[in-house]
């Protein structure tokens, strides 16, 4: 039975799980923004632990039960980073398979720049190349006015959440339900499915209202754009088709971007974690063995 363990990580307290035989290579999960480690289904995390890899999941700070901080908090992206790294550090990993969702991915791509002997591969899923410190995309080329404006479905979401009580169970579940199917596609869980992730992600939290306002506040560090060629880890871009929040010409930014990356679509997938349906695909090329043609990175 997996059970959740504190951890001292870079003066913080935080909440991490492991799945599998610490004699596997270790893969580390990085969720979104604002997000624990709920986001990241238990089966999906044992279904990585079965294909030979010492899976760890954790709650981001002012996440979960990892240590919860004041409106306002003077934490950053890099902070952040500093955290993922030492959730490795306090288990004795010196370096580990990345999967990073979103600012996951962000933060993901920062460790490989910045700290790339800890970096056995990356899988970016549902994120960008071009996050200013402020979360704003920014790319380069010719699409880079337009990546700079949220989409409309993105701007909804936002005026929302804003006006949530997040102190509120009742309320707090059904703006992120609301949130979720947003973003989502036809393959995003069903009411009851949600309910039940949102109520847990509710009942795990402290202030969700503070913390995802300190994270949107921290945003994801100084730009590392200009830097991404340098990566040399084997790299995985996966992207849904129907994602609003990173349009189709971000994970082709990254593709351009970052040497020998590979591209594969996720079809009818949002901005969301992989939904079961995709679940063969994303673990298949996860574990390193593609089953479809890959997308070249051109």
């Amino acid at each position: 039975m997996v059970t959740e363990t504190m951890m001292p990580v870079n003066g913080i307290q935080v909440c991490l799980e492991t799945f599998g035989e610490r004699t596997e290579p270790p893969l580390l999960l990085l969720a979104g923004e604002a997000s624990s480690m709920d986001w990241w289904d238990d089966e999906f995390c044992r279904r990585l632990a079965a294909g030979g890899r010492f899976v760890i999941r954790y709650d981001h700070r002012d996440t979960g039960r990892s240590s919860a901080f004041p409106a306002g908090a003077a934490y950053s992206g890099v902070d952040l980073m500093n955290d993922a790294l030492g959730v490795l550090d306090a288990l004795g990993v010196p370096a580990a398979h990345l999967v990073g969702l979103s600012l996951g991915g962000a933060l993901a791509q920062r460790i490989a720049v910045e700290q790339p002997h800890r970096v056995l591969s990356l899988t970016l899923i549902a994120t960008s190349a071009g996050l200013g410190p402020d979360a704003t995309p920014v790319l380069a080329g010719v699409a880079a006015v337009a990546v700079r404006t949220p989409p409309a479905t993105e701007v909804r979401v936002r005026a929302t959440t804003d006006e949530v009580d997040w102190s509120n169970r009742r309320a707090a579940v059904t703006c992120l339900i609301t949130e979720i199917r947003a973003r989502g596609g036809p393959f995003t869980p069903d009411e009851p499915q949600l309910r039940r992730l949102a109520e847990r992600v509710f009942d795990r939290s402290g202030d969700l209202g503070t913390s995802r306002a300190n994270h949107r506040r921290a945003g994801y560090g100084p730009p590392v754009r200009d830097r991404l060629a340098a990566i040399e880890a084997p790299t995985l871009i996966l992207h849904g088709t129907l994602d609003q929040r990173f349009p189709a010409e971000h994970p082709r930014e990254l593709a351009r971007v970052i040497p020998g990356s590979r591209l594969v679509w996720l079809e009818g997938v949002g901005h969301e974690v992989p939904p079961r349906a995709v679940w063969s695909q994303v673990l298949t090329e996860i574990l390193g063995e593609p089953a479809d043609p890959l997308t070249p990175a051109a």
